[in-house]
């Protein structure tokens, strides 16, 4: 009888312990949603293993700043380039993962697919929260623009033709880089000088993202996302910080905005906040292709849907996207 009043108060204890630590600390929750993100991340990446075509030639865990050990990417490009100077647009891609999670190997196997396209694609890594906090992978995904620029005679790479992309939280740090791109006031307002001219900006490729920390999926959407922005801001009061404001690059666009493609799942909690921005650039007449489906669209499409090349939509997602990079 007393052993079990012992556990008993043991286990009452630990979830005391585990509550308090939920309300003071973002990290017990980014923790657990991290590992769950990297097993699904894993997953993919082995689904997609298939569709990799031969003849891709890679460079992997590339410096894009010396003084920063977080700041890595690797570099895909069709083999035939090897031994010549001939330079690809070249897609800059950054992963997703609440910003808490993931990693450029967990996107590896489509960049393979995007590059045997015939394009350079570079995926980029960045330090995540609670670790490092908003803006941190702003200014590194700034910095790896800049370094592949610096490096584009040795690298494949046309300076010229630069198109950001992302998935998740990463299409949200993609939209953001190139909002300061775009915008001087908005550079001075985040606090980061833009490395590339916006002539060198060619387009925006951005899947599933959050655009707006006012808007869904905030309020509506699974409490563990909060977790995430807190994380991610390292405040619970992030929706009140005025300084946390540009996180919302939906509010900040401009017609200056570079080319656009967008899209998210029929099942996506980020649906909303993916048409919400493909609107607000729309009205700045920003030149947007958008692929959406029908609410009753099946197989309903979750988040991140792009992914699965086994679907009739994450190859139509592919497709489409091949063809807003052939007219860059």
């Amino acid at each position: 009888m007393k052993l079990a009043v012992w556990i008993a108060g043991i286990l009452a204890g630990a979830g005391l312990l585990g509550y308090l630590a939920l309300r003071l600390s973002p990290w017990p929750a980014a923790l657990v949603i991290r590992l769950a993100f990297d097993h699904g991340g894993a997953s993919t990446s082995r689904a997609l293993e298939k569709h990799v075509p031969k003849g891709v030639s890679q460079r992997i865990d590339l410096r894009y700043d010396e003084a920063d050990d977080d700041a890595r990417l690797d570099l895909y490009y069709p083999s035939a380039l090897e031994g010549g100077s001939k330079a690809l647009l070249t897609v800059v891609w950054v992963h997703g993962g609440g910003w808490i999670a993931g990693g450029k190997s967990e996107i590896a196997n489509y960049m393979r697919i995007l590059a045997a396209r015939g394009y350079t694609v570079a995926a980029v890594d960045y330090s995540l929260a609670p670790g490092k906090l908003y803006p941190t992978p702003v200014r590194q995904v700034n910095a790896a623009l800049g370094y592949l620029v610096r490096n584009a005679a040795k690298l494949h790479i046309d300076p010229s033709r630069l198109v950001l992309a992302g998935d998740s939280a990463g299409a949200q740090i993609a939209a953001q880089t190139a909002n300061l791109v775009s915008s001087a006031e908005y550079a001075r307002t985040v606090g980061i000088a833009p490395e590339i001219a916006r002539a060198q900006l060619q387009g925006v490729i951005l899947h599933c993202g959050a655009y707006d920390v006012g808007r869904d999926p905030y309020d509506e959407f699974f409490s563990f996302h909060k977790a995430m922005v807190w994380a991610y801001h390292g405040s619970r009061d992030f929706a009140t910080d005025r300084r946390f404001d540009p996180f919302s690059v939906v509010r900040y666009v401009t017609p200056a905005f570079p080319p656009t493609f967008i899209s998210a799942g029929n099942a996506d909690p980020l649906l909303r906040s993916s048409t919400a921005f493909a609107e607000a650039l729309a009205k700045q007449r920003v030149a947007v292709d958008s692929l959406f489906f029908p609410a009753d669209y099946r197989p309903a499409l979750p988040h991140e849907y792009q992914f699965n090349l086994d679907t009739d939509a994450g190859r139509q997602a592919l497709e489409r996207t091949v063809k807003f990079l052939t007219a860059r």
